[in-house]
């Protein structure tokens, strides 16, 4: 398997939590955070506030309190692998 030249932190696709959110968000030089997934991205709930929403990229906000999730490209067949950054997590301006 080859390796992800983003992957030198020890963070990976298969990270959790903030480090997947921060693995994702910088990949490949920040181009698949706002890249879109695949049929019209995932349906989920908030991790932070329990609100219902679609993620349609990589890495997004819930729309009510603006919490931080991402997936992984590997794994964005399946709403179960978002990873939620955790309550009050802000994306670098």
């Amino acid at each position: 398997m080859g390796e992800c030249g983003s992957c030198s932190t020890g963070a990976g696709p298969f990270s959790e939590g903030k480090d997947l959110v921060e693995f994702v968000y910088n990949a490949h030089g920040g181009a698949i955070k706002d890249q879109p997934i695949p049929d019209a991205g995932l349906k989920t709930k908030c991790r932070g506030c329990g609100e219902p929403f679609t993620l349609e990229t990589f890495v997004g906000k819930c729309p009510k309190c603006g919490g931080v999730h991402a997936v992984s490209p590997p794994r964005c067949n399946d709403p179960a692998n978002i990873q939620f950054a955790g309550v009050g997590y802000k994306l670098p301006e």
